[in-house]
């Protein structure tokens, strides 16, 4: 028995719904695209929504479409995956890393404004694990300065703050469907937003930047005539993902509710383990639990890692700070230090956090964690 950190769910449904894709007329971009698109939109509570080829492209989009550039400085938090950092980079601006809150392992609203400056142009907010993160003062601050607030949401979609689902509240949020987040396109992402010039400046990178929208385009030639108005990418997802998309969607709250119960299972099975320090969640908000992260206090994380491992769990680490990779080493990083994040990193075990895992192999990890911190 091998048991991942993460995995995804496919069943019959999602098989017929791919299968009667290929057997129709449109296997690229058609109608299930937008059905899709609409779907999740509307599951969030957002006026429109952009679906793209992967999570990156997601926020490359974003930042593409939050005309963020040569000599810009975007905020975000070290404890992500690399893309909610690179995003900034491919645009020619400068990712600025903010230490996280201990507690929440999310980006800290009290330490942003230390690192605004003149050249900061938005915040890319990381609901890391599927904890949303603060809002009311990432937004106030971005009020205050006039920056623009994107969420990185690839850990949050079910996620909920304040009674608003993760998805409708900033200037855009972002999306990740690998096969290990909450729903899968098997690779794929979206960009959901209540701007309308926002949305169309999407639509426009995602494909070329080309346009056939008359009221878009200079001149019209006639029916065969479009323009490249940017220089945007192909970055379009096909029928065939959103078809599995669709059908995904139609089982999210199940997906996310089986997440919840396997997070309280953890809790109150390791609440009492000395030197183990498990998650909590903020007042008001609704974990979505994409991931579970215990910390080890007391014992070399390394050898509780390859413990378990052992045992064949596949436990993982998320994340690295990125800043410590070697490239942000390389480029300008060596200098940056954000002491929560990195202490949180020595400590960090992501443990099997999925919705086929069943109460047998759960009670098979927390036992395995006891025998090893015993």
């Amino acid at each position: 028995m091998y048991i991942p950190y993460g995995r995804q769910w496919i069943d019959e449904e999602d098989i017929k719904g791919v299968v009667d894709v290929l057997r129709s007329d449109y296997v690229t971009t058609g109608p299930a695209v937008v059905e899709f698109e609409r779907k999740v939109a509307d599951y969030v509570g957002a006026k429109y929504a952009v679906a793209v080829s992967n999570g990156t492209a997601a926020l490359h989009i974003a930042c593409l479409a939050a005309g963020i550039g040569e000599g810009d400085e975007v905020i975000t938090t070290p404890v992500t995956f690399a893309a909610s950092a690179n995003c900034a980079l491919y645009c020619g601006a400068k990712p600025v890393f903010v230490d996280i809150d201990p507690d929440t392992y999310n980006i800290d609203p009290r330490k942003i404004e230390d690192k605004i400056t003149t050249s900061t142009k938005a915040i890319i907010a990381v609901h890391f694990t599927g904890q949303p993160c603060q809002m009311d003062e990432i937004h106030a601050i971005g009020k205050k300065y006039n920056l623009l607030v994107i969420e990185d949401a690839a850990h949050g979609l079910g996620a909920d703050y304040k009674g608003k689902k993760v998805g409708s509240m900033s200037d855009m949020t972002t999306f990740s469907f690998h096969p290990v987040k909450h729903i899968t396109t098997g690779e794929g992402g979206m960009v959901l937003t209540n701007n309308k010039d926002l949305y169309e400046k999407l639509i426009l990178y995602r494909g070329h930047g080309i346009t056939r929208e008359e009221d878009l385009m200079t001149e019209n030639q006639g029916g065969w005539y479009y323009q490249q108005l940017a220089l945007g990418y192909n970055y379009r997802i096909t029928d065939i993902q959103c078809a599995l998309g669709i059908s995904q969607m139609n089982k999210l709250d199940d997906f996310v509710t089986r997440r919840r119960k396997i997070a309280k299972r953890y809790t109150e099975s390791l609440k009492d383990i000395e030197g183990l320090k498990l998650p909590k969640q903020e007042t008001g908000c609704n974990n979505s639990w994409h991931l579970y992260v215990i910390q080890i206090l007391n014992k070399d994380r390394k050898e509780v890692f390859d413990a378990l491992r052992r045992k064949n769990i596949g436990v993982n680490v998320h994340y690295i700070p990125v800043y410590k990779h070697p490239y942000y080493q390389n480029n300008g990083y060596a200098h940056v230090h954000c002491e929560n994040a990195e202490k949180y990193y020595e400590r960090a075990i992501s443990i099997p956090m999925y919705p086929a895992l069943t109460d047998e192999e759960q009670d098979y990890v927390i036992r395995s964690i006891k025998e090893v911190l015993s």
